[in-house]
């Protein structure tokens, strides 16, 4: 075992989990966070033989969304079912009732008692992930005068939560003082799955890193262009339950902001991050309205649907897929960025919105296991993840401004991004608060170059309105 896997075992402890066990076909099918916290139970419960116990729950209990009619076939068959997924409750006012989204067995009304809504509040707010004990029961379903069901027959009878015994940031502030600088990057670099040594050097790392992002720090909208295979979505999808990732395709308003039939709020006004995957194949019913209501939102926290009006610290991710060719030992675009970008939101004024460009084309395309993935331990990410989302509640902005002073013409909105996406980094990085000049003097000049590709690009796009400005900065003290 590597030394710095060593260091991170006796600094976390119990919050120490071996990422090499997640390769397994049956767990890595499995968000990240529920698979290390289904590892971590069961090697504790079963110590001599956890693993195949552990393939056989997930065998038993974890089904795709391709199973759902075999599975409705079960729950009819055997009267009642365990399954792992996915939790989302929403209450008809209506009728005053609770009713479930689970997406396994494609169903949006299952029956949920108020006692497990009460006991796990969290599945009415972002949906919690456990193991969900279902049971067919017409008889016990509403009927009409006729007979006929006028609500779902199945109901939820149990509900088991994965999630971390806590989330206090204390955990990673106190242990970040065993490790220097790089090899704290390298412990982020493991934790989130991959092999810090397919990463070399600083700038590879925070880039990587800066994925980040607009999990530790709110209204962070961000950018990543990069060719195919570089797990542009690794992160989001694995790291936090908090996020959604919306695959291409079209996406309504009520999807995304507010649901006026139902009155369910959309996904931006209860995720940490709404992350548009394939950005180039996004497509909207109505352009004008959901582009409007984007830039709304990334401007003012809030939108407005109907009589609904929300406040939200949700982030915006857009990934795009780009073509790049080698130049001098690097690889670089070799497409206009801005046709990415789905026509309504080729919009200067949307993009100068967006906090940063992570320029994912200098990272490597994922490739052997052994190779780009972690071979070694690092932070539990239920209790990472948990963390992240506490750390979202306070922002670091004042404390930014004690030590940076951003030079030249730099704009509100430069100023708002650069310090956000500092924020973020600090948090990331010195959760302990502790961090030299050369560090700080890093992590800012990376984070100054984020947003002058927003800079250059909305240049490009109106050169008239956007002129061509170096940002710059100066460390103090």
């Amino acid at each position: 075992m590597g030394d710095l896997y060593v260091k991170i075992r006796r600094a976390f402890g119990d919050y120490a989990v071996d990422k090499s066990l997640l390769h397994e076909t049956e767990i890595s099918r499995l968000p990240g966070f529920v698979a290390e916290y289904l590892i971590t139970e069961f090697a504790m419960e079963y110590p001599n033989d956890w693993q195949t116990r552990l393939r056989e729950f997930i065998t038993q209990h974890y089904f795709e969304t391709s199973e759902k009619e075999y599975l409705k076939h079960r729950l009819i068959e055997e009267r009642r079912i365990k399954i792992i997924d996915e939790l989302r409750v929403w209450v008809d006012l209506e009728s005053g009732e609770h009713r479930g989204v689970i997406q396994s067995i494609g169903e949006s009304d299952i029956r949920v008692p108020p006692d497990i809504a009460s006991n796990y509040p969290m599945t009415m707010i972002t949906g919690m992930w456990g193991l969900i004990e279902l049971e067919y029961s017409p008889e016990t379903a509403k009927r009409d005068i006729n007979g006929e069901l006028i609500e779902n027959p199945v109901i939820v009878t149990d509900f088991t939560p994965f999630q971390a015994p806590t989330s206090d940031p204390k955990i990673l502030a106190e242990a970040r003082g065993y490790f220097t600088f790089e090899e704290w990057l390298d412990v982020l670099i493991n934790t989130i799955g991959y092999n810090h040594n397919a990463y070399p050097g600083i700038r590879r790392k925070l880039v990587l890193l800066s994925r980040l992002l607009p999990l530790v720090e709110e209204n962070l909208h961000i950018v990543e262009f990069g060719p195919k295979a570089t797990g542009k979505t690794y992160v989001f999808r694995n790291v936090s339950r908090y996020t959604r990732i919306i695959v291409g395709g079209m996406i309504s308003p009520a999807a995304l902001f507010y649901n006026l039939r139902n009155g369910m709020p959309g996904e931006i006004a209860i995720r940490d991050s709404v992350v548009f995957d394939e950005i180039s194949k996004v497509r909207f019913p109505n352009p004008d309205e959901i582009v409007a209501k984007l830039k709304d939102f990334m401007e003012s926290s809030q939108y407005e649907r109907g009589k609904q009006r929300v406040a939200s610290g949700s982030s915006i991710v857009m990934l795009g897929n780009v073509e790049v060719e080698e130049r001098e030992g690097a690889y670089v675009p070799v497409e206009d960025l801005t046709y990415i970008l789905p026509k309504p939101m080729r919009d200067s004024a949307l993009i100068d919105r967006v906090r940063g460009l992570i320029p994912g084309w200098e990272l490597p395309k994922i490739g052997m296991v052994k190779y780009h993935l972690s071979q070694g331990y690092g932070i539990a990410l239920d209790y990472f993840s948990e963390a992240l989302h506490t750390m979202r509640k306070e922002t670091l902005v004042g404390e930014v401004s004690k030590h940076i002073e951003l030079m030249g013409e730099v704009t509100i909105r430069d100023e708002k991004a650069i310090k956000k996406m500092l924020s973020a980094f600090i948090k990331l990085l010195f959760p302990n608060l502790e961090f030299d000049k050369r560090e700080l003097d890093i992590v800012t000049g990376h984070v100054v170059e984020l947003r002058q590709r927003i800079r250059d690009w909305m240049h490009k796009l109106s050169p008239s309105e956007f002129q061509r400005e170096e940002l710059s900065y100066i460390v103090k003290g």
